[in-house]
C-alpha cells in the first residue's frame, strides 16, 4: 500500500518555474517506480516524467529539456522541476506509483496503482 500526496503546484507566468513534489507513505517506497502524470480539461490523462528505483527517469517529448524529475527514498518524496513553463503545461498534475523490479518506466495511465489527489498548475500566457 502506498499514499500519495502532492504539494507544490500554483500560478505562473509563462518562462517561470515551479517544483512539485509527492510525499508518500510506506516503508516499500524505494521499490516502486513513480510517475508524474497530467490532465487538462477536456483531455485525457498523459505522462510526464518517470523515475525508476533505480533512479533511471523517461520524460514525455513535450517537457523534454525543461522538467526534471527526481526522488529521495530516504525522505519518500518524488520531485518534478518544471522550467520555462509554457500555457500549455497547466493542468491538473498527479503523483503515481507502481511496484515494480524492471529498469523501465511505464508511461501507461493503467500501469500504475496509486495515484495522489492531484495539484493545480497553471501558467498564463
Amino acid at each position: 500500500q502506498l499514499h500519495l500526496v502532492e504539494s507544490g503546484g500554483g500560478l505562473v507566468q509563462a518562462g517561470g518555474s515551479l517544483r512539485l513534489s509527492c510525499a508518500a507513505s510506506g516503508r516499500t517506497f524505494r521499490s516502486y517506480v513513480m510517475g508524474w502524470f497530467r490532465q487538462a480539461p477536456g483531455k485525457e490523462r498523459e505522462f510526464v516524467a518517470g523515475i525508476t528505483r533505480y533512479g533511471g527517469t523517461d520524460y514525455a517529448d513535450s517537457v523534454k529539456g525543461r522538467f526534471t524529475i527526481s526522488r529521495d527514498n530516504a525522505k519518500n518524496t518524488v520531485s518534478l522541476q518544471m522550467n520555462s513553463l509554457r500555457p500549455e503545461d497547466t493542468a491538473v498534475y498527479y503523483c503515481a506509483a507502481y511496484y515494480s523490479g524492471n529498469y523501465g518506466v511505464s508511461q501507461t495511465v493503467t500501469t500504475y496503482d496509486y495515484w495522489g489527489q492531484g495539484t493545480q498548475v497553471t501558467v498564463s500566457s
